[in-house]
């Protein structure tokens, strides 16, 4: 029955009806997001995955042969979708613990430690207001990711995304101290 009522729709949105894309996805969005859940274990980032699922889903139906198999194929998406998240996590996860490793300064030269410093502003008035506002918010008054994306009305994955960029930047910055470069 199901399958039936899924083969319908997805012929009728093939056919120009618009509407039956808006059933599809009330019919399937909550199963979306459990999915994306299961693989990331957050709520927010679930939603992410499935609205990012939905947008390949609604470009790609008109290709979809056989409308039967709208549930397999579009589970698949998501699928996809969560486990490339899982992967863009890694790689950040990696980057921060290699900034970490990078920006372990020593307090032995408090005259050397005032220029980092003095160096790092200047760097980060290099960046967007976007980027600065999410270091600010996140290394100064110490918000959570979820609160800056709450705060700044944006999504959790802009927010690490601004500071990943942020945070590149500033490591860039302190290797040329470290290897005594001109700024």
């Amino acid at each position: 029955m199901s399958k039936e009522i899924d083969a319908e729709l997805v012929s009728a949105f093939q056919s120009g009806d618009n509407k039956a894309f808006v059933s599809l996805v009330k019919r399937w969005h909550v199963s979306f997001c459990k999915l994306g859940y299961w693989y990331v274990k957050d709520v927010d980032l679930a939603k992410d995955i499935a609205q990012e699922s939905w947008i390949i889903v609604y470009n790609k139906l008109q290709k979809l042969e056989d409308p039967k198999k709208f549930k397999n194929w579009a589970i698949r998406i998501v699928n996809r979708k969560a486990i490339d998240f899982l992967r863009f996590q890694k790689k950040i996860d990696k980057k921060n613990e290699e900034y970490k490793n990078t920006f372990q300064v020593t307090t032995e030269d408090s005259t050397s430690n005032n220029e980092v410093k003095n160096q790092l502003l200047k760097e980060i008035k290099k960046l967007s207001i976007e980027h600065q506002e999410v270091l600010q918010l996140f290394y100064v008054e110490s918000y959570s990711l979820k609160e800056i994306s709450t705060l700044l009305r944006i999504s959790l994955g802009t927010v690490k995304s601004r500071l990943f960029y942020g945070r590149e930047l500033l490591k860039k910055t302190m290797i040329k101290y470290k290897t005594n470069e001109k700024f």
